[in-house]
């Protein structure tokens, strides 16, 4: 297998979207899978640090809104919402965010299940060289 460059891998398109039907909404919503910057930050967003760093608890608000506020995109794959409409949007059925949700969390690899395969398949590979000397 090649090895890839730096701009291949910059340049590759690799984050998966999918139309959802959402009926009580009149219409159909792009949901793109996070980016990496995008997923850290939503993590972030769910853990309140304590005075020496260390998780002090877990800050679950609205976190439905806050994956679906980077989440949904238009046609043009722009986000639809900012972080600053979090509790507009943490205001509509939470049945359908939680619909929603499910679909962000499996485009951006946020599910128990796909961490835990993630786990499994990356396991190193043999080195044939050495690259000190």
């Amino acid at each position: 297998m090649t090895l890839l460059t730096r701009e291949q891998i910059t340049a590759a398109d690799d984050r998966a979207w999918e139309d959802v039907p959402v009926p009580e909404w009149g219409g159909t919503v792009r949901i793109l899978g996070l980016s990496g910057t995008d997923r850290n930050a939503y993590q972030s967003s769910l853990v309140v640090l304590g005075p020496n760093g260390s998780v002090q608890r877990m800050n679950l608000s609205d976190q439905l809104a806050k994956l679906l506020a980077k989440s949904i995109v238009g046609p043009d794959f722009e986000r639809l919402f900012t972080d600053k409409d979090v509790k507009a949007l943490g205001g509509k059925n939470g049945a359908v965010l939680e619909r929603l949700a499910q679909v962000a969390q499996r485009l951006s690899g946020l599910r128990k299940e796909d961490v835990e395969d993630a786990a499994g398949k990356s396991e190193p590979a043999p080195s044939v060289g050495s690259t000190t000397g």
